[in-house]
């Protein structure tokens, strides 16, 4: 269009700076809109899944017609938001073909009076209309587009979020990988979860090799952060953790890991098989291996039992078994991987008498022989540890066996009369 007149397109391109302000002003709108659409997915769909899976507890409070209620407002919402989108677009659209329509009538003012005056020939004049046709249909397309663009970024924002996340934890360097034989040093360990709000203040114990360990103390007293830190799940601030005289820091975390297993109260089982769970997919763990280790356990005859037996399928987070079954699949899968270091954390606090003697038994079997750090609140599961540590607001205030803290007749002797009164 410069090479045949340089004045015509001149006067064709005036509207293209107002199209260029239009089209940052939609892209900005568009985003926001794009973002509320997403964020009103999310909600709604952890809405439907939290229901689906929690509906009986909706339907034993009677509580369907107010969740139903709650559902049409966040749907409403998740309307709205998209809403907003069709009203961009049903904005810009029209603006980008006024504008065409403004060039093209720009064109014909004064490109008709040049044609008169002999200046432009008629057949530049048509050919120009062609050409403004032909600048703005990509735009047009190129908005379309952008649309597409526009919620992918923004769904992507939050996956580029968790993938540029830094790791917290913190390394030496050396990542060693020894031999762990199990002996544990808490030094003057301090922890907090934010700021200085500390959970865990000036905590000093030693564990020896083999030995069995129980935590007791009231909720919040900072049981369970003992045991992430251990497992560097956190980092802790002040005071130092060796395990076999070696400073914490300086093991691989993914070594570290293999060698601590944790049984946690809340057990997470997939949709899958109970062989699949057992093992969790590792190809090196064999079915032989799986019955061995559940027959350790007490669990083989149970799991004998299921329809398919170790190829039953337990469905999403193992809602085909009780909660004693998924606890003992726990403890199976925690035997088999064999660790150095063994937590139990509130492993009995949710099961009936009957398979709480399975399950003390199923502990006596994994922890033998083995460093085990046993939580609970249940004082009768572990009379029989080597040392129990009495934990309050994040502090160890008592500290012996079973028999010795009775007789020193302070928190743990509280605790224990609350129980067995």
């Amino acid at each position: 269009m410069f090479f045949l007149d340089w004045r015509l397109t001149l006067i064709c391109i005036v509207p293209i700076p107002i199209l260029l302000w239009a089209t940052n002003v939609f892209k900005n709108y568009i985003k926001v809109a794009f973002q509320d659409v997403r964020t009103e997915v999310s909600k709604l769909n952890a809405f439907v899944q939290e229901h689906l899976t929690g509906m009986f507890i909706v339907q034993i409070f009677n509580r369907e017609k107010q969740e139903l209620d709650k559902f049409k407002k966040i749907n409403a919402r998740h309307r709205d938001a998209h809403l907003r989108t069709v009203w961009a677009n049903s904005i810009f659209f029209p603006v980008v073909e006024i504008l065409s329509a403004l060039s093209i009538a720009l064109l014909i003012w004064w490109g008709s009076k040049q044609v008169l005056s002999g200046v432009v020939q008629y057949g530049d004049l048509v050919a120009f209309i062609l050409y403004i046709y032909m600048i703005f249909r990509p735009i047009r397309q190129l908005a379309d587009r952008f649309n597409t663009l526009q919620m992918g970024m923004v769904a992507s924002e939050r996956v580029f979020k968790i993938l540029d996340t830094e790791a917290q934890i913190a390394s030496s360097g050396k990542d060693l990988k020894p031999e762990i034989n199990g002996t544990i040093s808490f030094k003057n360990v301090w922890f907090a979860y934010n700021n200085e709000d500390w959970v865990l203040k000036d905590v000093s114990f030693d564990v020896k090799s083999g030995q069995r360990i129980a935590i007791v103390g009231a909720t919040g007293a900072g049981k369970t952060s003992i045991i992430n830190l251990l497992s560097r799940f956190y980092e802790y601030n002040k005071g130092s953790i060796e395990i076999d005289g070696i400073d914490l820091r300086d093991f691989d975390p993914n070594y570290l890991k293999q060698q601590v297993g944790i049984v946690l109260q809340d057990v997470f089982l997939f949709s899958d098989t109970i062989l699949n769970n057992i093992t969790l997919n590792n190809p090196e763990i064999s079915l032989t291996q799986a019955i061995e280790a559940a027959k350790k356990v007490g669990a083989h005859r149970f799991i004998d039992r299921l329809p398919g037996g170790y190829d039953f399928n337990v469905k999403e987070r193992g809602g085909m078994l009780s909660v004693g079954q998924r606890q003992l699949l726990s403890f199976i899968r925690a035997y088999i991987y064999n660790p150095s270091i063994l937590v139990l954390d509130e492993a009995t606090s949710s099961v009936d008498t009957e398979t709480e003697l399975m399950i003390q038994e199923a502990i006596d079997q994994i922890t033998k022989d083995r460093t085990s750090i046993i939580i609970a609140h249940r004082l009768a599961t572990i009379q029989h540890a080597d040392v129990i540590l009495v934990m309050d607001k994040g502090k160890i205030v008592e500290q012996g066996n079973h028999q010795a803290l009775l007789k020193a007749d302070g928190v743990y002797r509280k605790l224990y009369e609350l129980q067995f009164a």
